[in-house]
């Protein structure tokens, strides 16, 4: 699943910067307070807001305050360039979720994001939601951690449910019980990287997880009937 981003920023060279790092989110743009607050009030998909705290019409932290008063739900991070103790207080005291300070640091923000995301997304309504709803969560979970160990004991905390009665209604509704299915997008993943040039085969080994590559050989061979190097040369 893909998450959307609303950057709220008018530094064209900034928002270009950050659409480029990171392009796993859905990004749309807002040059001032007044588009932002548009958007917000269209039919969107728009999952978390970063807000500078300098806009041609408005600051950020009375956009801030108006978006929580129509949003309340709504993850939410102030941007600032300056560090100052009294703008980082504003943002708080304004409910803002996070603040950051430019230029990025890349890494820690990708954190942040990710974060703040799961917090507010993942935890809205999961106890009491549908059978479906928790299962949807459940492959959500799966493939965004793709390259990280995952239990179906993590997955059954997520719904909770307990890891034997997810198990069943998870091989149910998917025909795969929740391993295979973990196995199943990590190919789908390892597939994709592999058509990428810039990356060794070993590399991708260990961004999948793999303790090594014989092992991730071994089962890409295994799925596949051909191996990761012959994948490769058959797709780029």
């Amino acid at each position: 699943m893909t998450y959307g981003i609303l950057l709220v920023d008018d530094d064209i060279e900034f928002c270009q910067e950050f659409k480029d790092c990171f392009d796993e989110y859905r990004l749309v743009k807002a040059n001032t307070g007044q588009q932002a607050l548009e958007l917000l009030s269209s039919a969107n998909e728009i999952d978390l807001v970063l807000l500078d705290v300098y806009l041609p019409d408005t600051t950020g932290i009375k956009l801030l305050k108006l978006i929580r008063k129509s949003h309340p739900e709504m993850g939410i991070i102030i941007m600032t360039g300056s560090g100052s103790k009294d703008i980082v207080m504003d943002a708080l005291s304004g409910k803002a979720d996070e603040y950051i300070e430019k230029p990025l640091n890349i890494e820690k923000t990708k954190k942040i994001i990710k974060s703040l995301i799961e917090f507010k997304i993942e935890a809205i309504d999961i106890e009491n939601g549908t059978m479906l709803d928790k299962l949807q969560r459940v492959k959500h979970f799966a493939e965004r951690n793709v390259n990280n160990r995952v239990t179906l004991e993590d997955a059954a905390k997520l719904v909770f449910m307990s890891p034997k009665y997810l198990s069943r209604i998870f091989k149910e509704y998917t025909g795969v019980n929740f391993s295979q299915y973990k196995l199943n997008i990590k190919i789908i993943e390892s597939k994709k990287l592999l058509t990428t040039k810039g990356l060794s085969i070993e590399a991708i080994a260990y961004h999948m997880g793999y303790q090594n590559l014989e092992s991730f050989i071994r089962i890409f061979k295994k799925y596949t009937r051909i191996t990761p190097a012959e994948y490769r040369k058959m797709n780029i």
